[in-house]
């Protein structure tokens, strides 16, 4: 095993390749939902504005 806290972040030559994978996949965790919430919200906002124009259109057909 390791003995000592630098052996065990060196990770036997493969720290570069492990750190740089767990730091990828935390951010992705962290951008993700962000993303996620975003595009709902356009969804959202581009559905309300169909309803709008749908309601101006059957207003202008009176």
């Amino acid at each position: 095993m390791w003995n000592s806290p630098a052996e065990f972040f060196e990770m036997g030559g493969y720290a570069l390749y492990v750190w740089c994978s767990f730091g990828v996949c935390a951010l992705i965790l962290i951008l993700e939902p962000l993303a996620i919430n975003n595009r709902r919200k356009a969804i959202v906002n581009r559905l309300k504005r169909e309803i709008r124009a749908e309601k101006f259109d059957k207003e202008g057909m009176k």
